[in-house]
């Protein structure tokens, strides 16, 4: 979340509070995250930052504020206090202590790879005039251009991190961020910058990487990396040592495939709701090492996502070449806010049935802030410098039956164990019983046998894709789950394990018909269009067995 976006228009925060550090430690905030069940916050960047140059002439900020310059400075303008950079730290870090003392942790964005001096050209305005060769990645020498820099994160630079002083240096202002202010964590922009070693390459033993790990201090911190940067070679998805978390935008792109009915298979999905085992499994990691999500700032918001076909990034004033091109999206119609009903439902169930996707999927859930409102930016998925309504939270439209969805979704996997393990689940075989602290996973087809190889291939595009995963837990006093995904535009037969009664606990399409959570069902359940279900054997029945 931004710390001005999220509370600019929030109408329970009085006017001087709104858009601040105050602000988003207001009781009428608090009680949201708590309502949802959050517990943890990750702020946009909250350090001193420039705005471009080619800003300027535009008349627009950096509002997100990925262009640091004060490492050691909390940022002014979110400050009830603007022009006196004392009360703003001062305020800072009451907001942290009221944020901890409501049980929510504080984790921080932080931009460590580039700084606002730009390429070789740009202007001197403190690295640079200390010791420009040592501060700073380089090209290989040319006698024409001994001083270029190589341009690893598309801001005209790249932090030398593997020096000792940068490494340093860096570590410093980590330290201060924690001991200081009171942080729990850090969010590592274009994280694979700081891994690069001497000769450029990304090793996931960099000098760097080891002294957060023996940093007395750093070591007991939240440390999550966005796993790639602008290089050729920058993607690194899976490569972070721990205890790094990382982004997983594998999960966003097939979840969005599976559910916006594109080229996703059964098997696609299903591994990315298990935590991308493929991805951090052979390296010994946990499932929650994988940071899900759907939407995040960088793109469309989850509203978006289902209801405009291509970017409308105009207002950015870079005639609409910025952005990330090619997102999946669909509009189930003109683009744009929709009176047509069938339309209007399409959208709903989908945009519900990815959050449910996210919100249940093993890993560590990332929800964007808005996305519980139905937030819309207008089709901008680049609102960089949209310090306006674009992107702060609109309260007053707020859909409050999704606020509530949301909130009844992270409840449920609360309740449910085999929902929010750290223990990879495992496909069920007859004769290769799981560990004893594992949930086995029986997957099945919706006639109700086991999944066959060809049955994993189905795409979502194609009719009949419904499939669902039944969680056997390891102990009997843990509740079996079962979890049903119908991405067709039809509904679908699901026929149920036998010698069990089930209970609907969620449905995603909000379906009258089901009754929740009453009606009990044995044999057979229909499946609604574009739809996630989760099912509860109920108490009184035997746990299923093999």
């Amino acid at each position: 979340m931004h710390v001005k976006g999220f509370t600019a228009q929030h109408p329970e925060i009085p006017p001087a509070l709104r858009g601040t550090y105050a602000g988003m430690a207001h009781p009428a905030a608090i009680a949201h995250w708590q309502r949802l069940g959050v517990t943890t916050l990750s702020l946009l960047p909250v350090q001193q930052c420039l705005s471009e140059p080619h800003l300027q002439p535009l008349g627009l900020p950096n509002y997100w504020g990925y262009n640091t310059l004060g490492f050691f400075s909390v940022d002014p303008r979110w400050s009830t206090k603007p022009h006196e950079p004392r009360a703003a730290a001062s305020e800072f870090r009451t907001m942290v202590a009221s944020l901890h003392a409501a049980g929510l942790e504080v984790v921080l964005d932080v931009v460590y790879n580039h700084t606002p001096e730009g390429n070789e050209q740009g202007a001197t305005l403190c690295w640079r005039g200390l010791d420009h060769r040592q501060w700073y990645t380089h090209e290989p020498h040319t006698p024409h251009e001994p001083t270029r820099l190589r341009n690893l994160t598309g801001c005209g630079n790249a932090l030398n991190v593997a020096h000792p002083m940068v490494s340093r240096f860096v570590l410093d202002s980590l330290r201060y961020w924690v001991r200081e202010m009171g942080v729990d964590g850090f969010r590592f922009d274009l994280a694979p910058v700081l891994g690069r070693d001497r000769s450029g390459r990304f090793n996931p033993e960099a000098a760097f990487f080891t002294a957060l790990r023996q940093d007395p201090l750093l070591s007991q911190a939240l440390m999550i990396a966005e796993p790639w940067d602008a290089s050729g070679d920058g993607y690194q998805l899976g490569q972070f040592p721990p205890p790094f978390l990382e982004w997983n935008d594998k999960f966003r792109d097939t979840v969005r495939g599976w559910w916006l009915n594109t080229a996703v298979n059964r098997g696609q999905f299903a591994q990315r709701f298990c935590a991308s085992s493929t991805v951090f499994g052979p390296g010994q990691r946990r499932p929650s090492c994988s940071i899900n999500f759907i939407a995040v700032h960088d793109g469309f918001t989850t509203n978006d996502v289902v209801s405009y076909a291509t970017k409308h990034n105009e207002a950015n004033g870079e005639g609409n070449r910025d952005g990330r091109d090619g997102e999946l999206c669909q509009p189930f119609g003109p683009e744009g806010p929709s009176a047509d009903p069938a339309v209007q439902q399409r959208r709903e169930r989908t945009r519900r049935a990815l959050l449910a996707s996210l919100l249940l999927a093993h890993g560590t859930p990332m929800l964007c802030a808005g996305d519980e409102l139905a937030h819309s930016q207008g089709g901008n998925n680049n609102a960089y410098n949209q310090d306006n309504p674009t992107t702060w939270l609109d309260w007053a439209q707020a859909d409050h039956g999704l606020i509530q969805f949301v909130a009844e979704v992270l409840a449920l996997r609360q309740r449910l164990p085999a929902l929010h393990t750290d223990l990879w689940p495992r496909p069920w075989h007859a004769h290769d019983p799981a560990p004893q602290a594992a949930s086995r996973v029986h997957w099945r087809h919706p006639a109700g046998h086991e999944l066959n190889l060809h049955e994993w291939h189905h795409p979502a595009h194609s009719p009949g894709a419904a499939f669902a995963g039944v969680y056997t837990p390891p102990g009997a006093q843990q509740p079996t789950p079962l979890l049903a995904f119908n991405p067709d535009d039809e509904p679908c037969t699901l026929h149920l394990p036998d010698a069990a009664v089930w209970r609907l606990a969620l449905d995603s399409s909000g379906d009258p018909a089901h009754g929740l959570p009453r009606t009990e069902y044995r044999h057979t359940l229909l499946l609604p269009a574009r739809s996630l279900l989760v099912a509860e054997q109920t108490p009184d029945h035997p746990p299923l067995t093999s």
